[in-house]
């Protein structure tokens, strides 16, 4: 018999939807963003075996400081202290410039608490999946630094799921061919 799903991981599904509900994933056919926090979730449920309710919370909400007007003391507030500590982790810095954001991922990776590790690691392996699925108006070198950086921030955060290293490890060298056969053609 298959899990119940938890009350509050639907409620933040429900937030997260409404928060982001005019987002759209830049290029990728123009997807509803939330599409990617459901596939990032359940990579971690499914595919990783990932049970850890705040961790999960967290994977639902990891972009919505970042992307909208919630804040960490909203999320506090409805989905716990943890919650908004592991997304707080994630939330990049939108006003620096996109390369300087991207380099602080890579040194800020190893500071990651555990659960905002596994988050930042399938959420790197689902993007390179996206990049490369889909139609996106970006050069090949702005595909192949994403995946530099990807690795890079893997390389400091693997260790604690052989089996979810292993999964970006594949994603990745499937990236690479890739990008190989789109500089090809």
């Amino acid at each position: 018999m298959p899990a119940l799903i938890m009350p509050e991981l639907l409620e933040a599904l429900q937030f997260a939807a409404i928060h982001h509900q005019y987002d759209r994933r830049a290029g990728y056919d123009r997807l509803p963003y939330i599409n990617h926090l459901i596939k990032v979730t359940n990579c971690l449920a499914n595919r990783i075996g990932i049970k850890d309710e705040a961790l999960l919370l967290a994977a639902v909400l990891h972009d919505i400081v970042e992307d909208t007007e919630v804040t960490v003391e909203q999320l506090e507030r409805r989905f716990g202290g943890e919650v908004a500590d592991i997304v707080e982790e994630l939330t990049d810095d939108m006003s620096l410039p996109y390369d300087e954001r991207k380099r602080l991922q890579v040194e800020q990776a190893s500071k990651l608490s555990p659960k905002a590790r596994v988050i930042r690691l399938v959420d790197k392996a689902s993007n390179l999946r996206d990049i490369f699925n889909y139609p996106l108006d970006w050069s090949a070198e702005k595909k192949a630094a994403y995946l530099d950086n990807a690795i890079a921030v893997a390389e400091r955060i693997k260790g604690d799921h052989p089996k979810l290293d292993a999964w970006f490890d594949e994603t990745a060298a499937w990236a690479k061919q890739q990008l190989q056969a789109q500089q090809s053609a």
